[in-house]
């Protein structure tokens, strides 16, 4: 029998390196305004950030930063408006 060479499973982004060798906990954060998750609630740049502290405590290790809209019918918005969220 071959045993396969080991991979090294790094997910680099800017300045962060992320193993990928076991699962990962990621946190979802919906920035709309129409979010349905959470009807809206992160009104403020100090909500958001409490809130992303809040799932980096309960041991998220990646917080995914929805600012555009997934719901069906929603409108396609610019990237810059999608950053501004």
């Amino acid at each position: 029998m071959t045993e396969t060479p080991s991979k090294n499973h790094i997910f680099t982004c800017g300045r962060f390196n992320l193993s990928l060798e076991s699962p990962l906990v990621m946190g979802i954060l919906n920035l709309t305004p129409d979010s349905f998750s959470d009807g809206g609630t992160l009104g403020t740049c100090d909500l958001a950030i409490k809130r992303a502290e809040g799932m980096i405590s309960d041991g998220a290790d990646i917080i995914d930063l929805g600012g555009e809209s997934t719901r069906p019918g929603a409108e396609k918005i610019t990237l810059e408006e999608e950053w501004r969220q």
